[in-house]
């Protein structure tokens, strides 16, 4: 069961709701929070929760994670943490999402920070992203568990078997980059150095951001702020080739004639870096996956997110993960007492 926060979405509840049939049509059972005026009769496999309370455009969505139990999001995560569904989808906004998950579902032990990661639709090496958004601040043992935990999920799920992860800079020399960069890539370099859990991973060291599609890493790292403007920035580029190939394919007859030869090359071309393809952006580091898709999204890529969601906690992803970090000596160690005994917390 998926449970689907079906507020905030830039086309209506309505738009996340037929998303959320096209995925119970292929398998999927969804739990919808969401105005059920707007959502409309549940078709077989899906369960309408009335909701209309939606904080996605909340300035302070910490505080409205914690003041508004009402709220769509905060039952859909509420859903997961108590078991009724195992993973989480939310089609508002990053900060709410991440809110009511980390109050709700909460970190998994020895995680840092959640993070968001999201497998790239580049053609011929795909590549995996994070953090795209849940952290505009990192420190650097935050940057070097997101190596990890990329490096985990591109092996789970793209399949890599031994990913090459890359801190993004603005140069790749080991010298260049901010405090944030140069920090993070000491610690890698010193693990790489004492064998200290780098065999899950070859680390590359820096990599520049015409390097995000040049198939040079499989998995890139980099702060949430960094990240989230570099896979915006790619998203406007993509389509805005798309749309002046189309009116360039239309500008003539003979241009029209040789669009129409180049019709079924171009369709597959546009569906492979589709960004509705890839169903958005893992939440990683919860207890329960969480998949986040762009608000932008039509019924398409809703779908996708939840069919993914529905994939990701089949196959446990959140356990494989943490298992992976595990092995690697990547957590965050519990604090220690006075006495020597660790104090362990929630994560």
């Amino acid at each position: 069961m998926v449970a689907v926060d079906c507020n905030g979405a830039d086309l209506g509840p309505a738009e996340v709701a037929a998303g959320a049939a096209i995925a119970a049509a292929q398998g999927a059972r969804v739990l919808l929070f969401g105005p059920a005026w707007e959502l409309g009769p549940a078709p077989a496999g899906v369960e309408v929760v009335d909701a209309p309370v939606s904080i996605a455009k909340a300035k302070d969505p910490v505080l409205a994670a914690r003041t508004t139990p009402e709220a769509s999001i905060v039952q859909a995560a509420r859903a997961v943490a108590q078991g009724r569904a195992q993973a989480l989808v939310c089609a508002g906004a990053t900060g709410a999402a991440l809110a009511a998950g980390t109050f709700n579902i909460k970190r998994a032990s020895g995680i840092y920070r959640p993070a968001l990661a999201i497998p790239l639709p580049v053609p011929n090496h795909p590549v995996t992203l994070l953090d795209v958004g849940a952290n505009a601040e990192a420190r650097r043992e935050h940057l070097v568990q997101f190596a990890f935990m990329g490096a985990a999920l591109a092996r789970i799920v793209l399949g890599v078997p031994a990913p090459r992860v890359g801190l993004l800079s603005n140069g790749e020399e080991a010298a260049r980059g901010s405090t944030l960069v140069l920090e993070a890539h000491a610690e890698l370099r010193e693990r790489e150095r004492a064998g200290a859990g780098l065999e899950a991973f070859e680390f590359v060291g820096n990599v520049e951001g015409g390097d995000v599609v040049s198939g040079r890493a499989d998995v890139i790292v980099t702060d949430g702020f960094t990240g989230n403007i570099a896979l915006k920035l790619m998203e406007g580029v993509s389509q805005t080739m798309l749309g002046a190939v189309r009116d360039a394919a239309m500008s003539s007859g003979r241009a029209k004639l040789g669009g129409v030869l180049l019709r079924g090359a171009l369709s597959g071309f546009r569906e492979e870096i589709d960004p509705e393809a890839s169903g958005g952006a893992y939440l990683l580091g919860l207890r329960r996956l969480g998949v986040v898709p762009h608000g932008r999204f039509t019924r398409t890529g809703f779908a996708q997110a939840i069919l993914r969601a529905e994939r990701g906690a089949r196959e446990d992803i959140v356990a494989q993960t943490h298992t992976a970090l595990e092995h690697a000596g990547a957590l965050k160690r519990p604090p220690v007492s006075a006495s020597g005994a660790s104090l362990r917390g929630t994560g």
